[in-house]
């Protein structure tokens, strides 16, 4: 396996979801829709679900069917203190240092807070670019198109010399049928369309080894 770029996710990928960064930000989500739009708390999770299944992402729905404004709502729902779920990884930045390819953050956050996270963890150095929500719009992971503008952002013009890891399947499947290597973190099963799977970024060396360029 002979990879240029490497593509990771941001949120449950560079970091566990135990850290309890996601539960933090879905509950600025159900604020923002219940302060904003005055959506009933009883019903928020519902309409959650739904605009994420239907739209990709919560946001990508409450743009198209609220008109709500999308920097707006990122503000937000990352308004939190990042340093109380985490602190410099030093496990992390000596995986991310074996490898010398071009790595990219390729998330459906955005810049701001994709380098808050980076920052806390200590491997913003490693990164070459971030590719975040906004650069991507209208689409968002897991759409086709947003793999596509993702690749030209980044100057790819064969996908089969790219990995992409993150933690959702759903992701990963339009990478692999994008062309991609695809990786899943946060399990050891390795369901269809993905190429591998590993708990953690602590195990990338068993599927990428470190001479792989």
């Amino acid at each position: 396996m002979c990879f240029e770029m490497m593509f990771f996710d941001l949120d449950d990928t560079l970091y566990p979801p135990t850290t309890g960064i996601w539960q933090a930000i879905g509950t600025r989500m159900d604020q923002f829709m219940m302060n904003k739009l005055a959506i009933p708390k009883d019903s928020v999770a519902t309409l959650r679900e739904k605009l994420f299944k239907e739209h990709g992402t919560t946001m990508r729905g409450l743009v198209a069917e609220y008109q709500v404004d999308d920097q707006e709502f990122l503000d937000f729902v990352h308004d939190i203190p990042i340093q109380n779920y985490l602190s410099r990884d030093e496990l992390l930045r000596k995986i991310l240092a074996l490898y010398p390819q071009q790595k990219v953050i390729f998330t459906n956050a955005d810049t701001h807070h994709a380098k808050r996270v980076l920052h806390t963890l200590g491997v913003n150095e490693f990164f070459d670019q971030v590719i975040d929500i906004r650069s991507i719009r209208p689409f968002c992971k897991p759409q086709p198109e947003a793999f596509a503008l993702a690749l030209g952002l980044a100057g790819i013009t064969d996908p089969s010399k790219c990995v992409m890891i993150d933690d959702s399947y759903r992701n990963l499947v339009t990478a692999n049928e994008t062309g991609l290597f695809t990786i899943q973190v946060g399990t050891v099963v390795r369901n269809p369309q993905v190429d591998a799977a590993i708990i953690s970024l602590a195990d990338l060396p068993s599927v990428i080894p470190v001479s792989s360029k």
